[in-house]
């Protein structure tokens, strides 16, 4: 299903909204004019972003973690024939010990 949008033509001029003008650069008023006239020469490619070195690692991490497996299949392949086989063995000590960490640390 599409709605038309009435009453709108592409050739009408879009209004800019109130203190942007594309790429400008709005200077800061708050300074003086002193400020505005040792200010930078503003880019005429756009605006930029730098990241930060936490923001670089946080995306590898998360391209890592993308990339990651969700399931060791080797590791579920060895166990499905160890438990065909009748070769795997349960170590209830372990088990146990797992167990009352999990509850430690619920605490």
């Amino acid at each position: 299903m599409t709605d038309k949008i009435s009453a709108f033509s592409t050739a009408d001029p879009v209004a800019a909204l109130k203190g942007s003008n594309g790429n400008s650069v709005v200077a800061d008023k708050s300074q003086g004019d002193a400020s505005a006239a040792s200010a930078p020469a503003p880019q005429a490619a756009g605006d930029t972003v730098t990241l930060t070195n936490s923001a670089r690692s946080m995306q590898m991490i998360e391209a890592a973690v993308a990339n990651a497996p969700v399931v060791n299949t080797t590791k579920v392949a060895a166990m499905k024939q160890a438990i065909n086989s009748g070769t795997y063995q349960v170590n209830a000590g372990q088990v146990a010990d797992k167990m009352l960490q999990f509850e430690r640390e619920l605490n």
